[in-house]
């Protein structure tokens, strides 16, 4: 018999922790069925090793005897057969809201505390940091692609899409991880969204968009009910929201659901789901009129993006410390909150100085990213950002080390709507969040 190699087991920089060889054995005994990269077992996230038959050459007769005697030493009550182990659920949340900030590294500010004291300090406090999470590309645009279909960047994405150009003609999906193979900015109907995915479940979102339609002539947005939605620019034409006004600040490309047809291309559908700040504190007032997903955009100045701003603001981190100030005890104090909520805060991208990646994102052509050698324009990635999440489902404090990315943050999403993993979401190297996040149950 070989002996169980301890490297299998994780490790420093794999994001999976050292578990006990024996134990590992056990968990390996018993996992469960389905394909996939790693399970939950006493607390413990376990690699899948490979098929049940053989262990690295150990039979499973082997492993099993070790699996039943660790039951009688301490892995389980003794006398008691061991209990499968389940891949892990995430908590009963009914509403998730994003907001999304722009162009800091982690060292800018959750290493640097005193910067930004609100969001590195006071929101840190109350929920769980998550300090490796990263962006997956520069510049701004395919990041928010990739949070809401897991599409990964192609060369028009990652020049934020200056003229709304449609994707190639005839281009398809391919690999698997259904890529869309080519280059363009305006994706076909036959890519599905996370929108999609959740009105497909009768679930309901809406994205909202600082400043969209201040200016409707630059938005061109559709006058609502709801106030001012869906504001784009033609497609073939040029994007006029690429630069800030004095009265209007807000930028299409700090968006992604609007670069799919199967959002725009419906005219009626996308004035129900892209809309201004306008409705978002009527609907925090009630958890009934709450959507289940909330993406929630800072015009230019307030995301950070800008410093100075158009309307001369400082922007930058000070203004992104008055906005979260503002805007997220709304949230926390809304009903659809309290009543089984999670907020998630984070960055598009950290400064284009690097492209550090995590979660299966290499440098080269492949699957994952089959349109450019280098998702991070210089490299594989769009450098740490790191994340704040906040729950009624997460102890105050809670810090997790584990990898993570935009691509996480859509299956963790999708997870917790039971919802199939679009796009890059589906590596195997992409996890979703678990209890490492998920602190108090």
């Amino acid at each position: 018999m070989q002996p169980f190699g301890r490297s299998w087991y994780g490790g420093v920089g794999s994001g999976v922790p050292f578990l006990p060889e024996p134990q590992a054995a056990a968990c390996q005994a018993v996992r469960p069925r389905e394909s996939l990269a790693s399970f939950w077992c006493g607390m413990r996230e376990v690699p899948v090793l490979g098929g049940l038959a053989r262990v690295r050459g150990v039979h499973l007769a082997a492993v099993v005897t070790v699996a039943a005697s660790l039951v009688l030493v301490g892995f389980g009550v003794a006398g008691a057969a061991p209990a499968a182990p389940q891949a892990f659920r995430p908590p009963a949340i009914k509403h998730v809201w994003v907001i999304q900030l722009e162009n800091e590294s982690y060292s800018q500010t959750f290493g640097d505390p005193s910067a930004d004291p609100y969001l590195a300090k006071t929101l840190r406090s109350m929920g769980a940091l998550l300090e490796n999470y990263y962006s997956i590309g520069h510049n701004s645009l395919d990041n928010y692609i990739a949070e809401v279909t897991g599409q990964s960047p192609d060369s028009d994405t990652q020049q934020d899409c200056p003229v709304w150009v449609p994707f190639t003609a005839g281009a398809k999906e391919t690999g698997p991880y259904h890529q869309l193979v080519g280059n363009g900015c305006i994706y076909p109907k036959s890519v599905t969204t996370l929108g999609n995915q959740l009105s497909a479940k009768h679930l309901t979102w809406a994205a909202f968009m600082q400043d969209m339609g201040n200016v409707p002539s630059r938005d061109h947005t559709t006058e609502t009910k709801q106030g001012p939605a869906c504001g784009h620019p033609a497609v073939g034409s040029a994007d006029p929201t690429q630069k800030a006004t004095a009265k209007d600040q807000y930028a299409a490309r700090h968006e992604g659901f609007m670069y799919f047809e199967s959002v725009i291309g419906n005219q009626a559908y996308c004035d129900a789901h892209i809309l201004s700040f306008q409705p978002l504190l009527k609907d925090l007032s009630k958890a009934s009129t709450t959507p289940n997903f909330s993406w929630v955009t800072p015009n230019l100045c307030n995301d950070g993006h800008d410093k100075p701003c158009a309307n001369g603001q400082p922007g930058g981190l000070t203004s992104i410390e008055a906005f979260l100030k503002l805007w997220v005890p709304r949230i926390l104090h809304s009903p659809a909150y309290k009543d089984g909520g999670m907020l998630f805060i984070t960055f598009d991208e950290s400064s284009t100085t690097t492209a550090a990646s995590c979660c299966g994102e290499i440098s080269g052509i492949s699957a994952s990213h089959p349109n450019v050698a280098e998702p991070g324009l210089t490299g594989p990635g769009g450098g740490k950002v790191g994340a704040i999440v906040l729950s009624p489902f997460i102890k105050p404090g809670t810090v997790s080390t584990v990898d993570y990315n935009h691509y996480s943050l859509l299956r963790s999403i999708e997870d917790i709507f039971g919802l199939s993993h679009l796009g890059d979401a589906a590596m195997p190297q992409v996890k979703s969040f678990g209890p490492d996040v998920y602190t108090k149950r």
